[in-house]
């Protein structure tokens, strides 16, 4: 049977996330559901993207996942079930999917139209509509007996890192703060590195700060561990687990790093100002 995640913008004080497993458990009593996490900011679907794309591939495929994020039922906007990357997603029509996989094409998209039995109204569409499809997919039903089929869903951008080959600056922008404080950028390795071709050096600039180089781990600017505490507050760049340019205070937290010792939120510029061009050997 497959496992059933949760992430949701409810939090945990109301009833909602209870509500939702309560339902999942009426119809598959052993289901397996594990919450990835209820505290995306509301209505925040840029956040809840990045966290969703960082999870579920740690999970087993075939792992049906349920994002309650800007859900609330209204006529107007579809539901849609997607296998993307042998996961199956489930989910308003309201953007969310394109932003986690704005690099991977789903394998299919259907069109919920599953409805509550004996005419009963829709009045919380994770517990009427997504709970009851979750338990069908991890039963190992098929998706066409809960919806048809379709091409086109909502589509959202996710902010991209652009380059201006007049001025050799590589300009990105923070696009998540972590509950450490750390500001992760929409700069990747992989354009870092391709820009970086031909030039002596970079820097990167943000605010008022600048920092010259770029590490590799959380502890790369660890020289020597005896003194290990003397890093504590040092500000570094990072190339973090998703190969993204990440902002980090050593040892920061929400409270004391890169957020708010920097000054950085969501959707604050940053820079790599790349350094004269090498000269052509003759």
């Amino acid at each position: 049977m497959a496992l059933i995640t949760l992430t949701t913008d409810y939090g945990t004080l109301d009833y909602r996330v209870a509500a939702i497993k309560g339902s999942i458990y009426s119809q598959l009593p052993d289901a397996q559901i594990v919450d990835i996490t209820h505290d995306i900011q509301a209505y925040n679907l840029l956040q809840a993207s990045y966290i969703i794309k960082s999870a579920y591939k740690y999970f087993p495929e075939g792992s049906v996942h349920i994002l309650g994020i800007d859900c609330f039922h209204h006529e107007a906007r579809k539901n849609i079930l997607a296998k993307v990357d042998g996961h199956f997603f489930i989910c308003a029509d309201n953007g969310l999917l394109s932003l986690i996989f704005h690099d991977i094409q789903p394998e299919y998209i259907y069109k919920i139209t599953l409805t509550p039995p004996f005419g009963k109204e829709i009045n919380f569409t994770p517990t009427d509509i997504f709970a009851p499809v979750a338990a069908h997919l991890a039963k190992g039903g098929l998706p066409q007996v809960v919806g048809n089929k379709i091409k086109n869903i909502k589509e959202n951008k996710i902010p991209r890192a652009v380059f201006n080959e007049t001025e050799g600056i590589l300009v990105g922008e923070i696009i998540y703060i972590d509950n450490f404080g750390n500001a992760v950028s929409n700069i990747s390795k992989k354009f870092f590195e391709e820009k970086l071709v031909g030039y002596e050096g970079f820097d990167i600039k943000f605010r008022s700060f600048i920092l010259g180089k770029i590490g590799n781990s959380y502890t790369s600017i660890i020289t020597n561990w005896d003194n290990e505490e003397d890093q504590h507050g040092n500000a570094s760049a990072i190339f973090n687990e998703h190969d993204l340019i990440e902002i980090t205070i050593y040892k920061g937290s929400i409270n004391n790093g890169a957020h708010s010792l920097l000054g950085l939120s969501v959707g604050d510029r940053v820079f790599v100002e790349y350094q004269k061009k090498r000269e052509a050997k003759s």
